[in-house]
């Protein structure tokens, strides 16, 4: 049975239509699934370039792009950046992943050197080392630090080596792949209920107890109390998980 139209959660996915490497707009469409198999009713806000934030969120969503990307977003996500923050210290929940995640930092610093500011959510730094160093590219395992979350999987690829400030934690350690920045075995980041990553994939199909940490996280917004979901068998993902598991720990290096 649904919930209450009143406790429908807001989902609000930041520029779909151009931050979607990778399929990172299938985060979503895994959302909206898993939402729909638990009962819960989601109002989903799109917002591209030229529009306004709507007033509320419980969960945002950003996916990657190219630097060429990321610098058409920039001016306008940082605008937005006095809400964003508004709503993270208000503890809705956020996924950003790669380029996202960099732009939901403090600044990322192009191949050509040209500075981009960040909307200062995560306390991180981004750097891209030029068009001889190489990437991080592969498939990732790593063990989150959030919660109950655990293992998670997702495919990486990216230039850019990211650095965790003094007051930054990172959402995993990472046991095959690159992470951040290749030197540190950190992935990700996270401040509150804010989520940054470097995987793809789409990353939410792969992982379901991810999932079901930001759908908890935004109801928890939402209603204005923590709320604990069922466990909730999710068979399709499980073997999609698993099966990246056993290809991330043949073809990626252990850390």
């Amino acid at each position: 049975m649904n919930h209450p139209p009143e406790l429908a959660l807001r989902i609000v996915s930041l520029y779909s239509d151009v931050m979607n490497v990778y399929a990172d707009r299938g985060n979503l469409i895994a959302i909206r699934n898993r939402a729909a198999e638990r009962g819960i009713a989601i109002e989903v806000f799109e917002v591209s370039l030229g529009d306004q934030l709507p007033p509320d969120a419980d969960l945002v969503l950003i996916g990657g792009g190219q630097d060429r990307e990321q610098h058409r977003i920039a001016d306008e996500l940082a605008a937005h950046g006095p809400q964003l923050r508004e709503w993270v210290e208000a503890d809705a929940a956020v996924l950003a992943v790669c380029g996202g995640f960099q732009l939901f930092g403090r600044w990322y610093r192009d191949q050509h050197g040209e500075i981009i500011a960040g909307v200062e959510i995560f306390d991180i730094t981004s750097v891209a080392p030029g068009p001889k160093a190489p990437r991080g590219v592969g498939d990732v395992v790593a063990r989150s630090m959030v919660g109950s979350i655990g293992e998670v999987v997702g495919f990486e690829n990216h230039a850019g080596r990211t650095y965790l400030g003094p007051t930054a934690t990172p959402f995993a350690s990472v046991e095959h792949g690159f992470g951040n920045n290749g030197a540190d075995g950190t992935e990700g980041a996270v401040y509150r209920n804010a989520i940054g990553t470097y995987l793809h994939g789409s990353v939410l199909p792969k992982n379901p107890a991810l999932l079901d940490h930001l759908l908890a996280t935004a109801l928890s917004h939402r209603r204005g109390e923590v709320v604990v979901l069922e466990p909730l068998p999710a068979p399709y993902a499980d073997r999609a998980h698993t099966s990246a598991v056993t290809v991330a720990r043949r073809r990626s290096p252990a850390r």
